[in-house]
């Protein structure tokens, strides 16, 4: 297949695009600056300039190609605080590709989930998430002659291509701090699934989902923060503490929102579906490899 994929030159589709060039896809990468488009030729991929603010752009890509893969998001309008402008951007990429796809049965890959697998938590937490407008918009292509599949992707995305996720943040928390904090007890839990296994699922996900399949990449289903901070905090050589929840956000920052919740990923159903087995390093392991903490 010819698979047009956005979000090309990020952490994500950085194993995505190789995996599905390996096996024989021909791969074009969306990329708005020079640096993208550098490292997206580089991965092995054609380049198509653009950005997501191109609604007709993405249409016109999306019409060329086989299947679309969608990994994009603006980062930098959530970083600023406007997660509801970074959604309703997201709507409109999806209704643009959505528009160009109906019809035509070609396979739209995107990010998210419309449930939590039967973990009232995770339920919880997507509902309230403004994402979840473009989750239901996915629905309503499969209706059209889309074969759109959505990947629940955990919490954690982690290996050495993991620049920005959730444990490079808790790292530079702990080294600002002099303390590997946990809140509470550290009983809560975070899903999490290695960059290459995920990898993997994309392309099984591509080559044999059915319409309106809800994937979800969980290797570790649920890894206690409290055992995560240990580590970093063994690897790091400072002391592993309990935060309080009065001073929760006095330590963890923008990131106390996220850090005691628990974020939990069942993948149950899509290793049976679609036979993904994840074979590399689990949360931990990776974690004590070393490779977090290198060159700092």
């Amino acid at each position: 297949m010819r698979v047009f994929v956005t979000g090309a030159s990020g952490h994500i589709a950085s194993a995505v695009i190789p995996e599905l060039l390996n096996a024989g896809h021909e791969v074009v990468g969306l990329a708005r600056s020079e640096n993208s488009a550098a490292a997206v030729k580089a991965l092995g991929a054609e380049v198509r300039r653009g950005d997501l603010a191109d609604p007709d752009g993405l249409r016109a890509a999306a019409a060329e190609a086989d299947a679309v893969v969608h990994l994009a998001f603006d980062h930098a309008a959530m970083a600023a605080g406007d997660m509801a402008g970074a959604a309703a951007t997201d709507r409109a990429v999806v209704q643009a590709f959505g528009e160009a796809l109906a019809g035509t049965g070609k396979a739209f890959l995107g990010v998210g989930m419309g449930h939590g697998d039967g973990n009232e938590h995770l339920g919880a937490a997507y509902s309230a998430n403004p994402r979840i407008a473009t989750v239901r918009l996915f629905g309503e292509f499969t209706g059209q002659g889309v074969r759109t599949v959505l990947v629940g992707i955990p919490p954690v995305v982690h290996s050495a291509r993991d620049r920005d996720g959730f444990l490079p943040i808790l790292i530079r928390i702990a080294r600002a701090k002099g303390v590997s904090g946990y809140p509470g007890d550290g009983s809560n839990r975070w899903s999490a699934v290695h960059t290459l296994d995920l990898a993997r699922l994309y392309r099984l996900a591509l080559e044999k989902a059915p319409a309106g399949a809800e994937l979800h990449a969980a290797a570790d289903e649920g890894v206690a923060v409290r055992d995560i901070a240990d580590v970093i905090g063994r690897r790091l050589g400072i002391p592993v503490q309990s935060v309080p929840e009065d001073r929760r956000d006095e330590h963890f920052g923008f990131f106390g929102a996220f850090v005691s919740r628990d974020m939990l990923v069942r993948s149950g159903r899509t290793r049976e579906l679609l036979g993904w087995q994840p074979v590399e390093p689990g949360l931990v392991a990776d974690l004590e490899q070393g490779h977090y903490f290198a060159g700092e």
